[in-house]
């Protein structure tokens, strides 16, 4: 059976080297599965795939990353067709692509770029920004011109140019945000390569080529059409049947074997590392988890080594880590990682640490609380089963409650849960990007615990300055030792593994290690 599989993952590997050579085909209409429906339309208010994937091909950004870069880490030119950055690093322009056009007809100018990005980084009481703690560098936005944009900063920052390929970063319509600047939360207007038909809640979201698209001979396809499949058992069936080309997210290891055998060199296997990782938030505004030994009791009891070990096997995770992707430039070294709460190899010790932590802050043995899991198979639900039976050896009853995807984070926003899953997932494997959620609420607005810690965000403006790299590092180590190891704000689970099986017509989409970029779907085409 093993040998099997192997030879046909060979077939569909070499084949998928060879679709490189393809010259795109122009119609057919791409159909894709989503697990989750958008919470909004709005991506400067959520960071969702289930957002992304069917919103993203409607709008452009003001750069991208480079959509054949398999590392995802490239920036290209977008709506920016150039840049130039001052000698200090202090000023960035933009020279904006001429002619561009709104699906309503109007052109796109520097004053649309200046007021998506001002609704971003500086959003008005009561608009939520998910990335505007990423931009606390900038200190204006400015348009010397209708087709020039220039970021005034406070600081040099590396990292910035990485930041403004953000594929949440859509370009809205100025006149539009003036007049309501929540209109895009239930409606779809941008400059991209498809334009928006319909969405019908529960079942599919559907739009079509742009004929006008200012990137002339693209996008390739007619068209493209989402359809809404939470279940990982029909999201394979529809694959397995030919029914759906792909589902952009990912695959467990047991499904892609399956496809795999069933269709042979009908499929086309990608994997990558993935930037995203299950996270535990406890809400500090209630009790026992206000008190930091109960929250250090919580990750103390989990043996991550053996879960990798088992867990990969069944679901999309795989390497035990900390606030970085493992084995990329900014991670800290297993070794060091070890002394932090929760990733020693010694599990019994850990354990009755955890229980002792537990006694001494007066909680008792049998003690219960519910834990509100995100509705998403693949890996929230495996990773929460094993997150209860951890917590069951320290004496603890927990029950786990679903929320249906698109529901959970308006639970997480206001605060009702005791603990809860969240993740972090960027779309670019970069500090800056991958740990701004951790700041106090108020300069974050998708850091969940409710807890204040200026020490925290004393440690992030001090990365994000850092032109030394082992001064970055430094600081790096002392974020994440007090995120989780000495205030246990939050912690993390397993690192994602990232395996998308696909329908071999599926041509011009790469896979990155993040399920958040690649989807304009520009440069996709069907072959026949």
């Amino acid at each position: 059976m093993r040998i099997r599989i192997f030879v046909a993952l060979l077939c569909v590997l070499v084949a998928a080297t060879a679709q490189a050579q393809d010259k795109p085909r122009y119609g057919g209409e791409l159909i894709f599965l989503i697990p989750s429906e958008p919470p909004s339309y709005d991506g400067h208010r959520e960071g969702t795939f289930g957002m992304v994937h069917p919103l993203a091909p409607s709008y452009n950004t003001l750069l991208r990353i480079d959509p054949t870069d398999r590392t995802g880490t490239r920036p290209v030119p977008d709506l920016a067709e150039s840049w130039t950055v001052a000698p200090d690093g202090m000023t960035y322009t933009f020279k904006l692509r001429q002619g561009v056009r709104f699906h309503d007809g109007s052109v796109m100018t520097s004053r649309d770029v200046k007021a998506s990005y001002d609704k971003i980084i500086f959003p008005p009481a009561g608009v939520t920004s998910m990335r505007k703690g990423s931009y606390q560098v900038v200190e204006v936005v400015e348009t010397p011109d209708p087709h020039t944009v220039r970021f005034r900063l406070k600081w040099p920052e590396a990292s910035f140019l990485l930041s403004l390929a953000s594929p949440y970063n859509w370009i809205m319509k100025a006149d539009i945000l003036a007049k309501d600047i929540r209109w895009y939360e239930t409606n779809v207007m941008g400059t991209g390569p498809f334009k928006f038909v319909e969405h019908v809640k529960g079942s599919h979201w559907v739009a079509k080529k742009n004929p006008d698209y200012w990137d002339k001979g693209k996008p390739y396809l007619d068209g493209y059409r989402g359809l809404f499949v939470s279940s990982s058992s029909a999201q394979v069936a529809a694959i397995r049947g030919e029914r759906a080309h792909i589902q952009f997210r990912g695959f467990s290891p047991a499904d892609r074997d399956a496809l795999v055998q069933a269709l042979g060199p009908k499929i086309t296997v990608q994997e990558s590392a993935w930037n995203c990782v299950q996270l535990v938030t406890m809400n500090h505004e209630r009790k026992p988890f206000d008190d930091k030994r109960v929250r250090r009791a919580l990750t103390l009891a989990l043996d991550r080594h053996e879960a990798s070990k088992t867990l990969s096997r069944i679901a999309v995770v795989k390497e035990v880590g900390g606030i970085q992707v493992p084995g990329t430039p900014w991670a800290t070294p297993p070794a060091e990682l070890e002394k932090l709460a929760g990733y020693g190899r010694d599990t019994a010790a850990n354990r009755t640490e955890a229980r002792r932590l537990l006694r001494e802050a007066g909680v008792p043995d049998g003690f219960a609380f519910t834990f509100k899991n995100r509705g998403i198979p693949q890996p929230y639900e495996p990773i929460a089963i094993w997150l209860i039976d951890q917590w069951r050896q320290i004496g603890l009853n927990v029950k786990m409650e679903t929320i249906e995807a698109s529901a959970h984070v308006s639970y997480l926003r206001r605060g009702d849960f005791d603990v809860a899953s969240d993740a972090q997932c960027s779309f670019v494997v970069e500090p800056d990007i991958d740990i701004q959620k951790f700041q106090s609420p108020g300069i974050s607005d998708n850091n969940y615990c409710r807890c204040k810690d200026p020490v925290l965000d004393d440690l992030f403006l001090r990365q994000a300055r850092a032109i030394d790299p082992e001064e970055r590092k430094r600081h790096l180590r002392a974020f994440e030792k007090r995120l989780l190891d000495e205030e246990v704000h939050y912690f993390y689970t397993l690192q994602w593994h990232r395996i998308v099986p696909h329908n071999a017509k599926v041509r011009g989409w790469t896979i990155t290690p993040s399920h958040f970029l690649n989807q304009q779907l520009d440069t996709v085409w069907l072959a026949e």
